[in-house]
């Protein structure tokens, strides 16, 4: 028996070599998925007859209809000798037309079956190895982390052994809350030959060379223009804007000043600031959007200097942008300065400063500095932050507590040893670690000092 074997990708493929090498009249004896493809089995009908008559002529047993049966052939006349009843044969086998369509159908349906299952069991493979390899790079990080920290203190324990000064320097620039990445700048620049008595002066040079503040007021006021104050919830905008307000009539008068506020939604905001207003003969504008902002501002288009109140909003709240973009988008040029709580901590001062920033802040006020233990936060901020600071401001009288940044006066106050707080306070043999460790969460880049 003359029965072949045909291979191809899949099933049409192997098909169609069938009927090229047998045509359409080829018997399909079998097929079957191996790997890389498809296997079909496949005789001509003019086999299956021949060797059915060379079976019934030498035997003339039943396994010549047993095989015809195997391979689906179809019965033929036979004039041979007679033989015991046979058994009832199966219909005759299928031509390859039709059994290429039964078949193709099953084969395709297996093989998507099986691809699918492969292409689940190595998703969940992919998986597993990707959570295992996160879970690696976790404790690498970690144990690198520890290594760094563990080698950085250990050098800083080196460095501060050989240098009393820089200890010195170090751990009273902590203690006033200054940043464990500027603290360790300054430390770091400063010259062997420096005595440990004078290293504190010389931290004061550094700090005061590095802190940026108004040069002259008196030009400020001179120049004019549109400033608007803005800063988060309850960091002393409108007095502040009051005090400014006061100090600019003291040298100009009020003729020549104009007042808007766009707190609308604070309980009494407008009504605070117009009191002011009435106090220093000024009338104030509220103003709810930018169609207003650009009516007020036109109104007041004459006058030689504008102060802004505005609405104080969290530092992550989108009303920060929006508000900002406001005024950005007036008819006329409007500096911004942010107010900067000198009570708040370092990170909340940074989080504050990295939101307004983006949007062009001319400079700063650090209000409440009568309310602050150390100041060393804020200061630290403003040196990081390159900010220039123009005025600062300690109590609720207006137009008294209010002043041009003292730089001198500042720096002093930051270092003088008594506004350090004894728990605040770091023993010499706990420097390293503080150090090193506060270093491995200061990613921000660092003004040259």
């Amino acid at each position: 028996m003359n029965i072949r074997r045909f291979f191809g990708k899949n099933a049409r493929e192997a098909l169609a070599q069938v009927k090229q090498a047998l045509g359409e009249d080829a018997i399909i004896v079998a097929n079957r998925s191996v790997n890389g493809g498809t296997e079909i089995m496949a005789m001509l009908e003019s086999d299956v007859d021949a060797s059915a008559s060379q079976a019934n002529a030498e035997q003339g047993s039943e396994q010549t209809r047993s095989l015809l049966d195997f391979v689906h052939a179809k019965e033929q006349p036979r004039q041979a000798t007679p033989v015991p009843a046979p058994r009832a044969v199966q219909p005759p086998a299928a031509t390859v037309s039709e059994e290429a369509s039964v078949n193709e159908s099953a084969i395709m349906d297996m093989l998507k079956q099986h691809s699918e299952q492969q292409e689940h069991a190595y998703q969940l493979a992919t998986q597993t190895l990707e959570e295992k390899m996160q879970g690696m790079m976790v404790e690498m990080r970690q144990m690198r982390s520890h290594f760094e920290t563990q080698m950085s203190a250990m050098t800083w324990q080196h460095h501060l052994q050989h240098s009393p000064a820089k200890s010195k320097v170090l751990g009273t620039l902590l203690a006033a809350n200054f940043s464990a990445s500027l603290s360790r700048q300054i430390a770091e620049k400063m010259p062997q030959h420096i005595d440990v008595n004078k290293a504190p002066m010389w931290a004061k040079e550094v700090i005061s060379r590095n802190l940026h503040t108004l040069d002259d007021e008196d030009a400020l006021l001179d120049r004019g223009g549109i400033y608007a104050l803005v800063g988060p919830t309850g960091v002393g905008k409108t007095t502040t804007t009051a005090k400014l307000a006061a100090r600019y009539v003291m040298k100009h008068g009020t003729q020549n000043l104009g007042l808007i506020t766009t707190d609308s939604y604070r309980i009494g905001g407008y009504e605070q600031l117009r009191i002011y207003g009435k106090i220093l003969g000024v009338m104030v504008h509220a103003v709810k959007d930018e169609e207003d902002l650009k009516i007020a501002l036109n109104e007041l288009k004459n006058k030689h200097m504008i102060l802004v109140d505005t609405v104080g909003v969290s530092q992550r709240d989108q009303a920060v942008t929006e508000q900002l973009s406001m005024l950005s988008r007036a008819d006329s040029p409007i500096q911004k300065l942010l107010c900067l709580n000198a009570t708040s901590t370092g990170d909340t001062l940074t989080d504050v400063m990295r939101s307004y920033k983006k949007h062009d802040i001319a400079g700063c006020i650090v209000t409440k500095l009568d309310e602050a233990a150390a100041i060393g936060n804020v200061l630290d901020v403003l040196i990081r932050e390159r900010m220039r600071l123009f005025y600062t401001t300690s109590g609720q009288r207006v137009p008294e507590d209010i002043e041009v940044a003292d730089k001198q006066a500042l720096v002093e106050r930051v270092l003088t040893p008594h506004q350090a707080s004894l728990p605040y306070q770091y023993l010499d043999e706990e420097l390293p670690l503080v150090i090193s460790s506060m270093m491995q969460t200061a990613s921000q880049e660092q003004p040259h000092v």
